[in-house]
């Protein structure tokens, strides 16, 4: 029984992705940032649930691992991006579904890769950290146009096969990533409360923790070996 109470704790992630997009449509942008912020929550807890209720011994028949591939495609791929593409932030017309279009295939192609978490705890790839690109897309509030530009090149980048951290997982620099991963996790929810008014200065200085996180990236998937990618 607690085995299925877990899968169902991941499933939530697709109700609140359905809340976020009913959120988008009303008009109450931050809602749906605050439901899937809510899903990234549920999406961080449900593994080690997941371990600690043994599912996979109790539950066999049952797929855990797709269901959360599932959820996650909603909530960190395609609300963001109806989100974005909603509120006016994608051009108009053929060119703002093209963009929405290339995020949506590019991250169907990364969550269905065999290598899309190495044994080394890497993802391989521009991660679908589209949510949080979304978050702050809405608080910048760029042109269209450069908007456009940057989720094309992120999804261009999810079929170059650099390593990206694993934030709670890759060990090297492992208390750095987490202590910092937990500030600006505390940032960002005062910017998702304060949408669509956020604090440029919060803003700016959230930003630096991406900057963190590829800058640690790039420097940690050059130093990695062959053997250390296939080492289960």
């Amino acid at each position: 029984m607690t085995a299925w109470l877990v899968h169902a704790f991941t499933a939530t992630g697709a109700v609140l992705a359905y809340m976020a997009v009913e959120a988008t449509v009303a008009g109450d942008t931050r809602r749906a940032f605050l439901c899937l912020a809510v899903a990234t929550l549920v999406d961080a807890v449900d593994g080690g649930l997941a371990r600690l209720a043994h599912v996979k011994e109790r539950t066999p028949q049952f797929n855990g691992a797709r269901l959360d591939d599932i959820v996650d495609y909603l909530t960190f791929v395609f609300v963001p991006v109806f989100i974005l593409r909603h509120d006016g932030l994608l051009p108009a017309g053929a060119g703002g579904l093209a963009v929405a279009a290339a995020v949506l295939l590019a991250s169907a192609y990364g969550f269905s890769r065999e290598d899309a978490k190495t044994p080394d705890h890497f993802f391989t790839g521009f991660p679908s950290y589209w949510n949080i690109v979304a978050v702050y897309m809405v608080a910048i509030q760029l042109p269209p146009l450069t908007n456009a530009a940057i989720l094309c090149g992120l999804a261009a980048m999810v079929f170059v096969p650099i390593g990206y951290i694993y934030p709670s997982r890759t060990p090297r620099w492992q208390v750095a990533t987490v202590v910092l991963g937990a500030l600006w996790t505390v940032a960002m929810a005062a910017i998702i409360w304060q949408l669509p008014d956020a604090s440029s200065w919060l803003v700016r200085v959230s930003l630096l923790y991406p900057v963190y996180y590829f800058a640690l990236s790039f420097l940690l998937h050059f130093q990695r070996t062959p053997a250390s990618k296939r080492e289960a």
